[in-house]
């Protein structure tokens, strides 16, 4: 933790952003605990509150009351937390998450998360990969998704699953019920990238746009049970881009029913949470190279809600 630093603009750094100045002056930080910093009124400008976008003026006096450094801000364990794990080996655990629960921290001190149930009932976890915000997990879902996640118990296993994962080589296969009647299974290959000012959302894009990042996003569905106003698909990724399922699924008019960001309604009458479950992972084990497959049925709350539906 930084606290009670301060530090002059020189004229070589004058009509800098306040954030990029400190990020550029304190490589220990980063730019979004900076800007939390300045929201918080931890930074100070000329004895005033710092504005994020404020350009500075050689001469002004810049004053850290406090600034979190990236070594502050990890994952901690709460025991609270129940963790369901559905195998368990020397080399990785599967897990099965449930809804509403995020993978790891969005916000320093924030516990409720997988990864702060896993540390609680397994702590030797907690240096296993490059960032303490998302130790072990080797792959990430969404909050209101519920399904498996691989964790890795050791270094080596964690490079080997980041492998198969960059590779394509894990199958993932995940039940979502959308709006509407889906006629047949399809195959959707589309560029994505994150909306304009909006980081939590998506967007199909045309190739190359300035500003962002495009990214390429192959998703496989097949229907397997039609109701009235909806459908269940069966769906493979062969990409693992944020959000691609719900953002793909709602450009072809047939967004994942209960999705609040890709929905502009509840059509149908459905008000339940995200429909999304990530049911079925396979990949080949650590050690011996076999391959391993593990599913996980639908959970209670959505078999409720097609059991509604289905009356």
């Amino acid at each position: 933790m930084i606290r009670q630093l301060p530090i002059e603009v020189t004229p070589a750094d004058a009509g800098k952003r306040c954030d990029r100045f400190l990020a550029e002056r304190l490589p220990s930080t980063s730019r979004p605990l900076i800007a939390r910093a300045i929201e918080q009124e931890g930074i100070r400008i000329n004895d005033r509150p710092a504005a994020k976008g404020r350009r500075l003026a050689a001469g002004d006096r810049v004053l850290v009351l406090e600034l979190m450094e990236l070594a502050d801000w990890k994952a901690a364990p709460n025991p609270d937390i129940p963790l369901a794990v559905i195998h368990e080996d020397p080399a990785f655990l599967v897990l099965d998450k449930p809804a509403g629960l995020p993978v790891h921290p969005l916000e320093p001190g924030d516990t409720r998360t997988v990864v702060s149930a896993l540390l609680a009932a397994h702590p030797e976890l907690a240096g296993i990969g490059p960032d303490p915000l998302f130790p072990a997990i080797v792959h990430r879902l969404d909050a209101d998704t519920s399904g498996l996640l691989l964790a890795a118990r050791d270094e080596s296993a964690y490079r080997y699953f980041r492998r198969q994962f960059q590779t394509r080589a894990v199958e993932k296969r995940y039940v979502a019920l959308v709006v509407g009647q889906v006629a047949s299974g399809g195959r959707l290959e589309q560029v994505l990238a994150h909306a304009d000012g909006d980081a939590h959302r998506m967007v199909v894009v045309q190739g190359a746009t300035r500003g962002r990042h495009p990214l390429r996003a192959v998703t496989e569905y097949v229907p397997a049970i039609r109701l009235a106003g909806f459908t269940l698909l069966d769906i493979r990724i062969r990409t693992g881009i944020t959000h691609q399922i719900r953002c793909q699924l709602a450009s072809i008019g047939h967004p994942v029913a209960g999705d609040r960001v890709y929905a502009d309604a509840a059509p149908g009458g459905y008000k339940g949470r995200l429909f999304l479950h990530a049911a079925e992972i396979a990949f080949r084990h650590p050690r011996t190279g076999e391959q391993r497959r593990f599913i996980s049925p639908l959970p209670p709350d959505l078999m409720e809600a097609m059991a509604r539906l289905e009356a």
